[in-house]
């Protein structure tokens, strides 16, 4: 399946999405933050297949690291989410960049899905 970088703060929820994607075969690395995403993104040559991170984070936000990895992995798809409607509304001008924005919050299968959407269209 894919390889995927998550990008979660709240350690409970960044948990969760990892074993939910696990379990549906991917390999799922995930960070705290959106700099510890971008030391994975450029330890491991962006060689991951989907970059899922929430927008509002401490030290790096999503839209911060959905801009550099955008512009230094092209080829990276981008699916964002929030809990926050004034965050959502921070992603409006980014659909060049990203594959859309989950609201949280959400179950498995809504992750799930919107997880094997993005990785249809990144392929």
């Amino acid at each position: 399946m894919a390889r995927i970088l998550i990008a979660e703060d709240e350690a409970p929820l960044r948990g969760h999405i990892q074993r939910a994607l696990a379990a549906d075969g991917h390999d799922a690395v995930a960070t705290a933050d959106g700099a510890e995403a971008l030391d994975a993104l450029v330890r491991d040559s962006g060689r991951f297949d989907l970059l899922l991170t929430d927008i509002k984070m401490p030290v790096m936000d999503g839209i911060a690291l959905a801009l550099v990895a955008a512009r230094d992995y092209p080829d990276l798809v981008i699916l964002l989410m929030t809990g926050f409607a004034d965050q959502r509304e921070r992603a409006y001008g980014l659909d060049a960049l990203i594959n859309g924005v989950l609201t949280k919050p959400f179950s498995v299968a809504d992750l799930q899905s919107a997880v094997g959407e993005a990785i249809s269209v990144g392929s």
